[in-house]
């Protein structure tokens, strides 16, 4: 295999592992390198930030899913791309050569100039942020029991999301019926119900890239579980103690960030150009310009549809990109001609509203309520990996649906939570989920 062309693919996401197998009966070597050991199916992340699944049942190892004799999986971090002398540096100052190279790098979290506000205000990306805001979430609720006063207990129970797309509006919904269903009965010095969910979205309207009778559908569905929906209002400040929202500050112990996202540094390994939140501006073909045997997809490349609309950063339009360019390599390696333009085929959005409601828009039907909500469900675990995965989380959906109890409220930690003895007994609650 060392004689045939070396195709190397930065990021095991969608669009990565796409490539990767598409390319498995190719005449080529695959190198698949990612910092982490596992494929993470992003779309579900919130429901284990909010205790709903496990971390185990939304990811897989890479190197089960990638068993090819021509696939290599390196777990390795990438720190950088010399397209000159065509190789991959990693972190430990290792380089991997490569003939093709596709970047599949994926986003993280934007802050709009205000980094300073990612400890107080984390966002959600992989699964340690998951695990990081369960913990924030549910010792909450912990503290609340302990609180000298009311004062105290309030701002425990208050929790601030900021943006008001799919993830915001998802992680609304499902911590209201956490305070509201889950946990009504776990307390005995207050009332899980006092909780206080507020949605913080600076535009006109939640779900923006929704119909807009869909974003009124959701903000009614939040209201009705008790969300606070603030609309037209920008967050100016994050601290320990609260949000500043306008010119009201919020007391809070728990703000989580969903308002927006960055690309990855791949456009800097290159020195080529980008929209103004990093994303690489790509040829029609997806290859970076002036670089014909390095593609770009995912959420770290800017392309347009016909209709002037950006491509969504989501599973599904990494997924069409991924076969195309595994489509275009294989098609270079036969020495046939180019492929057409890459077009994106527009399979419809979703969102969840808690338990029972949800907004799903397929271009020429939109669908509300219960009947969204399920075919949401049925939607994501289509997409889900393996039979065990797609078992586990049916029946953890459907005991939630009956019973509104989620198992997997486990406080995770790497050391002693604030203001509990620092002790065997509290480091003996470690648990990895």
């Amino acid at each position: 295999m060392n004689d045939v062309p070396h195709v190397v693919i930065v990021g095991g996401g969608f669009g990565g592992l796409e490539v990767a197998r598409r390319l498995s009966r190719a005449e080529v070597r695959v190198t698949v390198i990612d910092r982490r050991n596992h494929h993470l199916f992003q779309p579900l992340l919130y429901q284990s930030a909010t205790a709903s699944l496990a971390p185990s049942e939304i990811a897989w190892p890479i190197r089960s899913l990638l068993r090819y004799a021509n696939v290599t999986t390196l777990l390795a971090t990438v720190v950088g791309v010399d397209s000159t002398t065509q190789v991959v540096r990693v972190e430990d100052g290792t380089t991997i050569p490569f003939d093709t190279l596709v970047l599949a790098t994926g986003a993280r979290h934007a802050y709009f100039g205000h980094d300073e506000w990612e400890p107080y205000a984390p966002g959600l990306k992989t699964i340690e942020d998951s695990t990081a805001i369960r913990r924030r979430i549910l010792l909450a609720f912990e503290k609340a029991e302990r609180a000298p006063d009311a004062g105290e207990r309030a701002r425990y129970l208050t929790f601030v999301i900021v943006g008001g797309g799919p993830t915001g509006v998802e992680l609304a919904g499902t911590i209201a019926e956490l305070a509201r269903d889950t946990l009504r009965r776990d307390f005995r010095t207050f009332d899980t119900r006092d909780a206080r969910v507020i949605l913080v979205e600076a535009g006109s309207r939640l779900l923006p890239g929704f119909r807009e009778e869909l974003s009124g559908y959701a903000l009614g569905a939040l209201t009705r579980l008790g969300v606070e929906v603030r609309l037209g209002k920008a967050v100016s400040n994050c601290t320990a103690e609260g949000v500043e929202i306008g010119d009201q500050f919020i007391q809070t112990s728990t703000i989580l960030w969903a308002a927006g996202v960055a690309a990855s540094p791949a456009a800097e390994w290159l020195h080529v150009p980008t929209d103004r939140v990093g994303r690489i501006l790509v040829e029609p073909d997806l290859t970076i310009p002036s670089h014909s045997n390095i593609f770009a997809i995912g959420d770290t490349v800017h392309l347009e549809m016909s209709d002037g609309k950006l491509i969504p950063g989501i599973a599904p339009a990494a997924k069409q990109e991924g076969r195309y360019v595994a489509e275009a390599i294989i098609q270079r390696l036969r020495g046939e001609p180019s492929l057409p333009p890459f077009r994106y085929k527009d399979v419809g959005t979703l969102a969840t509203i808690g338990k029972r409601a949800a907004v799903v828009d397929l271009g020429w039907i939109t669908i509300t309520g219960r009947l969204a909500w399920w075919l949401w469900g049925i939607a994501h675990i289509y997409f889900l990996i393996g039979l065990r995965h797609r078992l586990s989380v049916a029946l953890s959906w459907l005991w939630i649906y009956l019973t509104g109890q989620r198992s997997a409220r486990l406080i995770t930690q790497d050391e002693p939570a604030q203001g509990w003895p620092a002790n065997a007994s509290s480091r003996s609650l470690r648990a990895e989920q």
